[in-house]
């Protein structure tokens, strides 16, 4: 059987060689990374153990062995998380995000930011955004379109992987587009039966071959702040500090950007506001 939490731990059992982890390797590798046993015994459990772990849908791990593994397998603190919600389910939280519009209130505050702001649930639909957020991210859209119903609701992911011109706005857009899916990932393990993940996913998968290339990877990340580093065909280049905050009682982010006084970057922004 295959299950999420087997694809994932065999994803990273492949990623990690055997010098990384300090195993000795011995006979020829049919495919990259660890044998199951070699990662079973960095871990301190046994192969038996671990290859139900794998190969069914065993949920009855304690967290001393997911963190076992977590340590063996070398993952991020988001990647960590991830291993425990998809070994202990029953403890992961909401399963189904609820769809949901953005608060008045938190539209208001957006607003009133000086910088580009939009608000995004958990599946990176744009629910809101101030007039740089339209500039900076919605080339071509109505300012409104966010307000749309959702099949028409702007989404970053699809239109990144989707669109011809998706992937000309950001300077590394490999990077950019292994974020992306990280994200999803990373959402996904919060919300495991959520519809409209699992539609979304569904389409990107059947329409993108380099989404699907990446979704098999099976990369997390939280991405919740860092730098955008844009090639706008309005401002040109612009390298923006982000953060990404969740809003209370939700599962969306409110998502601030940010250049540094007097540079480059700040010049194009100014560019992108117009007169």
């Amino acid at each position: 059987m295959t299950t999420e939490l087997g694809e994932f731990l065999r994803s990273r059992r492949a990623a990690i060689s055997p010098e990384e982890a300090g195993v000795v390797s011995y006979g020829a590798r049919r495919v990259p990374g660890l044998r199951r046993e070699e990662l079973a015994m960095l871990a301190g459990v046994s192969p038996t153990y671990y290859t139900r772990l794998e190969q069914s849908d065993h949920h009855n791990a304690s967290d001393s062995v997911i963190d076992a593994l977590a340590r063996a397998l070398r993952l991020s603190i988001e990647e960590h998380d991830h291993l425990r919600r998809l070994a202990r389910p029953a403890g992961a939280g909401p399963g189904r995000a609820r769809e949901e519009e953005a608060r008045p209130s938190a539209v208001a505050m957006l607003m009133d930011y000086p910088g580009p702001a939009l608000i995004v649930d958990h599946a990176n639909y744009v629910l809101a955004w101030n007039d740089l957020g339209h500039r900076l991210y919605g080339h071509g859209l109505d300012f409104d379109a966010p307000y749309a119903d959702r099949s028409m609701r702007p989404n970053l992911v699809r239109r990144f992987f989707l669109e011809p011109e998706g992937p000309e706005l950001f300077v590394d857009p490999g990077d950019a587009g292994l974020q992306m899916v990280g994200f999803l990932r990373y959402s996904s393990g919060l919300h495991p039966e959520d519809h409209i993940l699992s539609c979304l996913v569904g389409e990107l998968v059947q329409r993108s071959d380099l989404f699907a290339e990446l979704w098999a990877e099976h990369p997390v990340m939280d991405c919740g702040y860092g730098i955008k580093r844009l090639r706008h065909p309005v401002a040109g280049r612009l390298d923006l500090a982000y953060e990404a905050m969740v809003l209370p009682e939700t599962s969306q982010r409110l998502m601030l950007y940010r250049a540094e006084p007097g540079s480059p970057s700040a010049d194009a922004l100014s560019r992108l506001a117009g007169p």
